[in-house]
Order: structure tokens, then C-alpha cells, then sequence
């Protein structure tokens, strides 16, 4: 056994004594304690760490930051927003997130460029509840859409893709990334299939189809001009080491890569 598995286990009692009675700042000092380090670094909460904590079905070791949660995709996001696009230096940039995560919402908040919308048809983190298949805005609404990790739990997906387009400003872009088995090329979806068998056939109780190559194609079908960027293909492998990104991992049926679907009227 390892010193990192040691190390964890002989701190499973203070982890859980933590989540019970420690007010969540307090946690995030705690953890930031017991995770110090220079190998790994968080660019939502701008911490260093030894490493980073497993998560996922099928936990991806290194993968989520112990004090503001953020996973590799976002990291990788973060990047990409950084440095493709003006995300951080144009002026009033009004931005949909669907679906958001706490730690880019929290980052989205603070920026003074940003006039930051969120959605979620269960809202635990966003500001709005709304239906992503019956947006409530008018056309041409935003400069930018953020979409990670929910079409994949949406039936009509199509319906959503067109709301998408239609808030879009002609001038805007979206950035959508769903868990796609890069082996498989046509997506897998079965109506008639229930709910309590999500699980068993699409490895997630959430999923309602396992995405395949032609998710692109599907896009495009919404009216998008879509580019597949492998952004993390660019990344050295210093920068890759110290943000913990995968090129792939593997879910509980199928292998997956966190490509970027980049999105645009034209």
C-alpha cells in the first residue's frame, strides 16, 4: 500500500468529522491543510496540492480539487477560456451557464465583464430555474453559452440544441462537451426504454443515451457550425501534469475525452 492511500485513510475520520460540523469555509482551510502541496494546481480557488481527490463512477484518480470541487473539465475550460478565447477581457459579456458548476460559477460571478446568467431545471447551484428545451429569453440574447455535461440527460437533446441557437447572438459562440465513447460511432439512445434501467444500459442513472462521434452531427443539426477542438492535444505536458487533465478516461461502459464542441451562427 502506498503513502498516498495510507496518508487518506488515516484521514477519513478527520474527513468525515469535517462534513458534519465544520462550517463549509472551514472545510475548504481544513482540506487545503491536509492536501498541501506544489505537484497539482486549482485555477478556480488558486490552490496548490499534493494532488487532487478520486471522483467519478468509476473514480478517476487526481481528479477533484478538495477545496472548491472543480474537476478536470473544468480546469481544461478554464484554459481554453483563458487562452482562445476573450472571454476574461471583453467587455459586458453576457454568458448562459447550463447546468453550472459551483466552482466556474463562483468565477463567472466575480468577474466585472461578465453578466452572468445561470439555469437548471433542478437548481441547486444556478439562479434560475428554466426548462433548456423552453428557454425563457428572447432571441439573440447572449454572447456565450456554457453547456457541459447535460444534453446527455435531456430526451428531446434537439429541442435543446435549437434553444441554444436561438438565444445565441449572431456574433456569439457556445461551448457544449457531453461524455462521448470515442469508439462508438452513431449515439445510442432507446425511448422505450425506464428509468430504473438507465443505469444498467448507459452505465448512469442520470443518462438517457450514450453519445457517439456523430454528436457533432447533431449539433450541426440544430443550425450550429461546430468545430471539434482537442484543445488538450495543445497542452504541454508540464501544463497537462499541473492541472491534472486526462486526454481519456474511462467511464463504467465506455472510453471518453473531454473534446470542447465549439459552437457558432457562422
Amino acid at each position: 500500500m502506498n503513502r498516498k492511500v495510507i496518508t487518506e485513510l488515516l484521514l477519513a475520520p478527520y474527513t468525515s468529522i469535517l462534513r458534519r460540523f465544520i462550517p463549509i469555509r472551514l472545510k475548504a482551510r481544513a482540506r487545503s491543510f491536509f492536501y498541501y502541496g506544489r505537484n497539482v494546481y486549482c485555477p478556480f480557488c488558486n490552490r496548490s496540492f499534493r494532488h487532487f481527490l478520486p471522483v467519478g463512477v468509476i473514480p478517476r484518480p487526481n481528479s477533484q480539487c478538495p477545496v472548491c470541487g472543480s474537476v478536470e473539465r473544468y480546469r481544461l475550460l478554464y484554459l481554453y477560456l483563458k487562452n482562445r478565447t476573450a472571454f476574461f477581457s471583453q467587455k459586458h459579456l453576457k454568458v448562459l451557464d447550463i447546468g453550472p458548476d459551483r466552482c466556474f460559477s463562483e468565477l463567472c460571478s466575480s468577474l466585472p465583464n461578465i453578466e452572468y446568467v445561470s439555469i437548471d431545471l433542478f437548481p441547486k447551484i444556478a439562479r434560475i430555474k428554466m426548462d433548456i428545451k423552453n428557454l425563457a429569453f428572447e432571441n439573440e440574447t447572449f454572447d456565450c453559452i456554457i453547456c457541459f455535461h447535460v444534453l446527455e440527460h435531456v430526451k428531446d437533446d434537439l429541442s435543446a440544441m435549437r434553444e441554444m441557437f436561438r438565444v445565441l447572438r449572431p456574433t456569439g459562440w457556445a461551448l457544449v462537451q457531453v461524455p462521448v465513447d470515442i469508439n462508438r460511432a452513431a449515439t445510442f439512445e432507446d425511448f422505450n426504454l425506464s428509468e430504473k434501467n438507465y443505469e444498467t444500459v448507459y452505465g448512469q442513472s442520470g443518462h438517457v443515451r450514450i453519445y457517439g462521434l456523430d454528436f457533432k452531427h447533431r449539433l450541426e443539426s440544430a443550425g450550429f457550425f461546430v468545430r471539434v477542438d482537442r484543445f488538450i492535444d495543445e497542452l504541454d505536458d508540464e501544463t497537462v501534469s499541473k492541472y491534472a487533465l486526462k486526454h481519456r478516461y474511462k467511464t463504467k461502459f465506455y472510453e471518453t475525452c473531454d473534446d470542447l464542441y465549439y459552437c457558432s451562427k457562422r
